[in-house]
């Protein structure tokens, strides 16, 4: 998987997604990919393949090769059937990521069920909104703007949205000792760009330990129309934008 380092908008929005609450401190982060496959990648691919394809069964062990064909059938997938090659090409693409987002973790292990289609873009959008307004931060939805900096990277209405829901003992945002309160990670996936949007948050207690890396957050606002008028347009609705349905009480889309 691909980063795309110089995604319009993106750097401001993940500094505002770090911010402290009056009942956590939260550390969120939104990353863009392409599904451009490197070396790491192929192998996780043939892994996946070797796990997954039928066909890939020897000739002459049909009994073994039928058990095994109907025991990947039985697989509960929110991909659809993994004996097809579509599905098992999107549970790499989404292991793939979780790689390339926490690079000290191995996540080639990580089954279908660990995953979950959602119903729709709109009711994702609708609760990462709800998170944001409820911890007092709608200013990245209404100032910064997060939903049209991502539509204008992925194309929100030709996207399809999983979130990764693993064991406790599974989940880089859940270590033991890290404090965390909640958490959510969710994969905005356009087939057609072939593009990934990561978009992760989670709530931490107050006495558990920075974030690696993460400064504090400034929660300052009062300077935010002059720094958006200089950020090349981040801020501005484009014209035909759909983002004004984006933004929470005024949602009226049909997915």
């Amino acid at each position: 998987m691909k980063f795309l380092e110089y995604a319009e908008g993106i750097d401001a929005i993940n500094s505002a997604l770090t911010f402290e609450a009056p009942e956590c401190k939260v550390y969120g982060r939104v990353e863009p990919y392409s599904c451009k496959a490197a070396g790491a990648d192929k192998k996780l691919y043939k892994q996946i393949e070797v796990k997954y394809d039928t066909s890939s069964s020897p000739p002459d062990d049909d009994d073994h090769a039928g058990a095994t064909a109907s025991s990947i059938r039985s697989i509960i997938s929110p991909f659809g059937p993994m004996d097809q090659a579509a599905s098992r090409r999107t549970l790499f693409y989404l292991i793939g990521t979780l790689n390339a987002s926490f690079p000290d973790y191995d996540f080639s292990d990580t089954k279908p069920e660990h995953f979950r289609k959602e119903p729709s873009v709109a009711m994702v959008i609708n609760s990462i909104n709800a998170t944001l307004f409820n911890h007092g931060h709608e200013s990245i939805v209404k100032d910064l703007r997060i939903w049209e900096s991502i539509d204008s990277l992925i194309s929100l209405d030709d996207s399809d949205v999983y979130s990764y829901n693993p064991e406790s003992d599974s989940d880089p945002n859940d270590e033991e000792g890290a404090g965390t309160l909640w958490s959510f990670n969710y994969f905005f996936f356009n087939r057609k760009r072939k593009r990934i949007i990561y978009f992760t948050m989670k709530g931490v207690g107050h006495g558990a330990p920075p974030e690696e890396g993460q400064e504090e957050s400034n929660d300052d606002f009062s300077d935010m129309d002059d720094e958006m008028d200089n950020n090349n347009g981040v801020g501005r609705p484009r014209r035909g934008s759909r983002y004004e349905d984006y933004v929470a009480g005024e949602m009226d889309m049909d997915y």
